[in-house]
């Protein structure tokens, strides 16, 4: 037992029971109550590695850079990075870690701004962060057939909540694109998921949480359309793409996937904007 602490060092690991080759597999999760001093490294993994701090202090060092760290802090280990780490001698960290790899993985932390370059980040108190660790300890303990599934649902949580804490770095930094950019790219986004459904301007502004009127204005300034012009736009692209691609369906069948409810409309606005019709169209690219 620490004498400056009175708990008792600790250390506990469970790998992932199956044997699994995917673009994200959770290898495996532990948690440990760490020895004053305790010191891994310097030394290099193979795989990705976040601890998250669940009390006690010490050091995180990546890149030649030192980070004291604390309660709520996580930090990222990339793979390959040399990296070294420290308990405090007199308040020795209690943490718990998560192991991962695949090709999507990259791709996720860069996503949410998480790499070697800024390795931690800070969640309050109140957040999920240390029950999602748990919850994959204890898909792993049960050794279901759906282990490596709930571990990955529990990393996507776990790195939405990272991406959450780390958004208003992010909106500081002058690097990253405008508060105006932002917002018309969740519009633009919204439209490009869901343009064959029955959109519309008002549920859209209501979905994203902007004034409809300011959300119309910008997107306009941005873009030069309007939102509505966007939407028609992307939604006969889309449908002149199937007209090519999809003989079997009708013309009917191609204006309803893409999001019109009545086919003479979409007829009308499919030539308005290509100069023939639907049907011409398609009549057209089956002679090339």
């Amino acid at each position: 037992m620490s004498e400056s602490t009175g708990r008792k060092d600790s250390y506990y690991v469970v790998s992932n029971p199956q044997t699994t080759e995917d673009e994200l597999v959770v290898l495996f999760t532990g948690s440990s109550q760490t020895k004053p001093g305790h010191k891994p490294g310097p030394k290099v993994v193979d795989y990705y590695l976040l601890h998250h701090i669940l009390s006690g202090k010490g050091t995180y060092t990546c890149q030649g850079v030192t980070y004291r760290l604390g309660p709520g802090d996580s930090f990222l280990i990339e793979p390959g990075k040399l990296i070294s780490y420290i308990a405090d001698e007199q308040d020795p960290w209690h943490y718990c870690w998560l192991a991962f790899e695949g090709e999507r993985a990259s791709r996720l932390l860069r996503q949410i701004g998480l790499s070697s370059r800024r390795p931690v980040v800070h969640t309050e108190p109140g957040r999920s962060v240390a029950e999602l660790y748990r919850h994959v300890q204890t898909a792993f303990q049960a050794r279901g057939a759906g282990a490596n599934l709930q571990a990955v649902g529990c990393l996507h949580l776990l790195l939405a909540e990272y991406a959450a804490a780390l958004q208003p770095q992010q909106q500081s930094d002058p690097r990253q694109a405008s508060r105006s950019e932002h917002i018309v790219q969740q519009a633009i986004q919204f439209m490009t998921t869901q343009y064959a459904e029955p959109i519309t301007m008002e549920l859209m502004a209501e979905a994203l949480g902007y004034n409809r009127a300011y959300l119309s204005t910008l997107f306009k300034k941005q873009t030069g359309l309007t939102p509505v012009s966007f939407l028609l736009k992307l939604r006969t692209d889309k449908a002149r793409l199937l007209l090519r691609e999809r003989l079997e369906l009708t013309v009917e069948q191609i204006a309803s996937s893409v999001g019109f409810q009545d086919p003479l409309y979409f007829s009308k606005q499919f030539k308005r904007l290509y100069g023939v019709s639907p049907t011409e169209y398609r009549s057209a690219m089956k002679q090339l």
